[in-house]
C-alpha cells in the first residue's frame, strides 16, 4: 500500500517513539482507532493507580527474606486522598523493622507507589542484576522490605528504623498513556526526617521499553559509590555513570 506524502513522515517518526504524534484525523476529531487506542491506554494507566500489590508474589519472585509492611494509609483509596500518610509507618512496622536494626550501609525497600504493575513486574530483575554487585563489594545490606501503600520518602523512616547509612526505594512511578509500568528508583544518602527530593537521586523509567534492568542496576551501583566515596546525593550528585561498567 502507498501512503499519502504527507503520511509516510510520521510513520518513519512513529518508529521512534511511543509518543502519539501525526494522529490520524477526521474533521476535527480524531480517528476512530487512535481515539480507542487512547482510551485503552488511558483505562491501564488509571488500573495501574488502583491495583493492589500481591505483595507475596513479589516477596516470592525475589527468592530471599523480606520483611512486608503497610504504611499508615490503611487502605488503597486512603492512600491516595492523602499522600502524607503514604509517607509514614504504622508503629507496628516501626516496631518491627527497630527489632531488626543493625549496622547497615544500604536498606532496600519495594514500594507499590502509583504503579504496584511497574514494582511486581520489574523489581526483581533489577535486584537480581545488582544485589551480587553490592555484596561482591561489601555492602552491609538491611532484610529486603516490601511496603504496602508506601511513597518515596517512606524509604527515610525504614532507613532510620533499620539503621542503615542510605537507602534505595523501588517503587511504582505515576503511570502515564505511553508507560503504566514505569518502575523508579530513589536514592538517598543519610536519610532524615526532613530529607527532600532535593537530597535524593533518580532512575526512572525502569523497564524493558526504556531503561533495562542490567542498564539500570549499573546506574544504580555506580550512583551508591559514589555516595559512600563521597558522603553526599541528591542536587550534590550527578550521574555520570557514562558506560562504566557493572562489575
Amino acid at each position: 500500500m502507498t501512503l499519502p506524502p504527507e503520511e509516510a513522515p510520521w510513520t518513519r517518526l512513529r518508529a521512534l517513539t511511543a509518543a502519539r504524534i501525526g494522529q490520524a484525523r477526521t474533521g476535527a476529531s480524531l480517528a476512530t482507532a487512535p481515539l480507542l487506542d487512547f482510551r485503552l491506554a488511558h483505562a491501564r494507566a488509571r488500573d495501574a493507580v488502583h491495583t493492589e500489590l500481591d505483595d507475596a508474589k513479589l516477596a516470592a519472585a525475589l527468592g530471599q527474606p523480606v520483611l512486608t509492611v503497610t504504611s499508615a494509609a490503611a487502605d488503597r483509596r486512603t492512600y491516595l486522598m492523602r499522600p502524607d500518610l503514604g509517607r509514614r509507618l504504622t508503629p507496628e512496622a516501626q516496631a518491627e523493622l527497630t527489632a531488626r536494626a543493625g549496622e547497615y550501609d544500604l536498606a532496600i525497600a519495594l514500594a507499590d507507589g502509583l504503579s504496584a504493575r511497574a514494582v511486581q513486574d520489574h523489581a526483581a530483575a533489577l535486584l537480581e542484576a545488582a544485589l551480587p554487585a553490592l555484596r561482591a563489594e561489601n555492602w552491609r545490606l538491611a532484610p529486603l522490605v516490601i511496603v504496602r501503600q508506601g511513597r518515596v520518602a517512606i524509604g527515610d523512616a525504614i532507613a532510620a528504623a533499620l539503621g542503615a547509612t542510605a537507602v534505595a526505594v523501588l517503587i511504582g512511578e505515576r503511570p502515564g498513556l505511553s508507560a503504566p509500568d514505569s518502575l523508579g528508583a530513589y536514592l538517598t544518602w543519610h536519610p532524615r526526617p526532613d530529607s527532600t527530593d532535593a537530597d535524593r537521586n533518580c532512575i526512572s523509567n525502569i523497564r524493558p521499553e526504556g531503561i533495562r534492568a542490567a542498564e539500570a542496576a549499573r546506574k544504580l551501583l555506580f550512583l551508591l559509590r559514589e555516595m559512600r566515596a563521597r558522603g553526599v546525593s541528591g542536587v550534590s550528585l550527578k550521574d555520570e555513570s557514562g558506560t562504566t561498567a557493572l562489575t
